[in-house]
């Protein structure tokens, strides 16, 4: 096991460019399944939970080449069906949330698919129902394996339908998506997630040949076709990379410049950073975020604190809060967070309480930040990380230290940032990357 190595209190500055999304290559990644023609997918993220993905491709038949570090060519024109009920792909699918979005294009293609329980961050309670309730208005059967733990689902036959989704689930609304593309008739979904990986998943589809429309609303309709061919695809900039970027220049920054940021994918991204007083200027497609000695949080119109939630597109995403809530520590003024999705992702504040800063944590889902405004730095320590977000706040946390900090379990923040380390030495930073 890894950790890193942190010397706080340096400013950062220089230009930085995002990687691709994580989010939105791991869907266009299953995607390949859906046909066995070569699909071209560009700009996909070195890290490590879509190499590991990639790997499961791999295993089960997908032919993959890598032109370039971050270009890959996937031809599913022979999967061995076998391999999917093996007992190693039952593992490896288990470890690898992401492997969920091999369900629904398994299950259009070949009208069968073997899930486990999927593994990915440990922050509360992630459901599967509203996947496995939409592959049944398609027309999909379950049978659990009680001793393996796994769920088979066939469906050789799926029918176009119209559903109303229990929650806007963004993996659910991906997976229902790419079953349907294949399907007989017409299939309407409402209640839809709408992210913008969401969109890039339905213009590849329709570049490989799927009849999709009402992109970009929550109301999606899909004809279903009887093939797809290849494509060819260029994932977004990392929306959360971008965030986690703006917020770690906000407390560490001298002058920072994030390039390609596709500004018009970042929604109300910007715009939270700013209620904490963060300043950001937009020239052509990129971010500079200025220095700033103090930031003022804003308080709302009537003069109550203000409040930051997540919410579902175009809300806020629950991604960015742990990055705003650390930002929140060194403002001037106090703000609410109200993280409504994930019961577990506030309980890293321990982390930062025990550096200095003041927040109350009032349940699983509430915290009240006291900004120091600078006048109280955060204190090094020894910290863990508990999932792929909180580990990049809590080394944003502790660049802003005076001292030495360790952060151990890095390979959750390897799970969702590419180089993170030599990216951030390049601005300045002094991170080390050790073995345990």
């Amino acid at each position: 096991m890894e950790s890193f190595i942190i010397e706080g209190g340096h400013m950062l500055s220089g230009t930085i460019t995002p990687q691709g999304a994580k989010n939105e290559a791991l869907e266009v990644i299953c995607a390949t399944l859906l046909t066995e023609e070569e699909v071209i997918i560009k700009n996909v993220p070195d890290i490590l939970d879509v190499n590991n993905l990639i790997q499961l491709l791999t295993d089960m038949g997908v032919e993959v080449k890598r032109p370039t570090r971050n270009e890959y060519i996937f031809k599913a024109d022979h999967i061995n069906l076998d391999y999917l009920e093996s007992d190693e792909f039952i593992r490896k699918c288990s470890s690898l949330r992401g492997s969920v979005l091999m369900i629904g294009p398994l299950l259009a293609r070949f009208g069968k698919a073997v899930v486990a329980k999927p593994g990915g961050d440990k922050i509360g309670r992630r459901r599967l129902d509203t996947h496995f309730l939409g592959f049944k208005h398609l027309g999909a059967r379950f049978s659990h394996n009680d001793e393996r733990n796994t769920f088979i689902i066939s469906g050789k036959h799926l029918k176009g339908c119209y559903m109303l989704l229990d929650e806007a689930s963004v993996t659910g609304t991906a997976n229902i998506i790419m079953a349907a593309v294949l399907a007989k008739g017409t299939t309407t979904i409402y209640n839809a997630a709408c992210e913008p990986y969401i969109q890039q998943l339905c213009h590849l589809l329709n570049s490989m040949g799927a009849n999709i429309s009402g992109i970009a609303s929550n109301l999606i309709t899909i004809v279903g076709v009887e093939k797809l061919h290849g494509a060819q695809h260029t994932v977004l900039p990392d929306m959360i990379e971008v965030g986690s970027f703006i917020g770690m220049a906000a407390m560490v920054g001298n002058g920072i410049r994030i390039k390609d940021v596709s500004l018009r994918n970042l929604g109300i991204i910007p715009d939270a950073f700013r209620r904490l007083g963060v300043k950001i200027e937009v020239e052509n497609d990129d971010l500079i975020i200025p220095r700033q000695p103090h930031y003022q949080i804003e308080s709302f119109i009537d003069g109550s604190i203000m409040t930051l939630a997540d919410a579902p597109w175009p809300g806020l995403t629950p991604d960015l809060l742990s990055v705003l809530l650390v930002v929140a520590t060194q403002a001037r003024g106090s703000v609410l967070f109200h993280q409504k999705m994930f019961e577990s992702r506030l309980f890293f504040v321990d982390k930062l309480i025990d550096m200095g800063a003041q927040i109350i944590l009032c349940d699983p889902h509430r915290a009240v930040v006291v900004g120091h405004d600078h006048k109280i730095r955060l204190r090094p320590g020894r910290m863990t990380s508990p999932d792929i977000r909180a580990g990049i706040a809590l080394l944003i946390a502790a660049l802003s230290a005076n001292g030495t900090s360790r952060i151990d379990n890095i390979a959750q923040i390897d799970r969702g940032y590419e180089d993170i380390e030599a990216r951030l030495n390049a601005l300045g930073a002094i991170i080390q990357r050790v073995d345990n």
